[in-house]
């Protein structure tokens, strides 16, 4: 599908007139990378890491997603209507659609809940944690596509994703985390290097543990183990934004034009593992597409079969 132009929709004008181009399909094939990134790793969710030189064999199939993927198609279809980030539409059809088989957090299952009983999403996001919101790695880990959607743009990609973030995470790791998934996905959308990826997150981020823990990976941009460098970052065993983020933009950035590596990298650490198969396999996807296209190896047809087809409303 090419790029499209639109107007922006009545009755937000003098708001979004900075929105003139969107790429729907590279945040197509962006969910398509997140969502089979999810459903393979999730067999191997909070596992101990593989031994040093264990080879990496995908799961039999059918691959079931979680609510990585329920969240992301949700909010692809919220950007496919608006060209935006409508909160309160947002917050509403997480609150109806999230399926309590899907593997969501207590956090987030008492966030969803709350609000589809009528409690204001601003303030069921703003109790939790004590009052101090969540800084957890659910924003960033279904983010992805709303980075590739605004890819002719990595500025209103920022902002959009802050947005996107704040109906469940008000802590402010929790929107540095989804911000810096963007970001990176916009820019992987327009074929930035990989050497220049994570150095331009950091140049657009505002100071946070997440990027802190990002510039701790760029560091180790070259490194040949993925567990040495998340023995340093992280590996989401904690399912927070900054012990996330940064291991899963490092492995997007190390393994650009190669998704099935990639995903392998992240199962190799153990931890976190569908979600940082999210993060890095909807970043990666949004440059690569889908198949093998020269040297550059995308989401494999024969995987996303192997993946249980996306919600309808996906």
């Amino acid at each position: 599908m090419p790029t499209t132009s639109r107007d922006p929709p009545a009755p937000f004008p003098a708001r979004i007139d900075y929105f003139r181009r969107v790429d729907l399909r590279a945040a197509l094939d962006s969910l398509t990378g997140l969502s089979v990134g999810d459903a393979l790793a999730a067999p191997f969710e909070m596992h101990p890491p593989l031994p040093a030189g264990a080879g990496f064999a995908p799961p039999p199939a059918p691959w079931r997603w979680t609510d990585d993927t329920e969240m992301a198609c949700t909010l692809l279809e919220g950007l496919r209507r608006d060209d935006r980030v409508d909160q309160d539409w947002l917050a509403g059809a997480f609150a109806q659609r999230w399926s309590r088989d899907r593997g969501y957090g207590r956090g987030a299952r008492s966030l969803l809940t709350s609000i589809d009983e009528g409690v204001p999403w601003r303030v069921a996001a703003g109790a939790l944690f004590a009052g101090r919101g969540s800084a957890g790695n659910g924003a960033a880990m279904r983010v992805a596509p709303l980075g590739a959607f605004f890819s002719g743009d990595p500025d209103v990609a920022a902002r959009q994703a802050a947005l996107s973030a704040e109906v469940t995470h008000r802590h402010p790791e929790g929107v540095s985390g989804a911000v810096a998934v963007a970001l990176a996905a916009a820019l992987a959308a327009q074929h930035t290097p990989r050497e220049s990826l994570l150095r331009m997150v950091l140049n657009a981020l505002p100071p946070s543990d997440v990027r802190d823990g990002i510039g701790r990976a760029a560091r180790m941009a070259e490194a040949s183990d993925p567990g040495e460098v998340a023995a340093e970052v992280g590996n989401g065993a904690h399912a927070l934004a900054q012990d996330t983020v940064p291991f899963a933009l490092w492995v997007a950035a190390r393994y650009l034009d190669d998704y099935p590596e990639a995903l392998a990298a992240c199962v190799r650490v153990g931890g976190d593992t569908d979600s940082m198969c999210a993060i890095a396999g909807g970043v990666i996807a949004a440059h690569t597409g889908v198949g093998t296209h020269g040297d550059t190896v995308g989401v494999p047809p024969e995987w996303i079969d192997s993946r249980e087809p996306l919600p309808t409303w996906g």
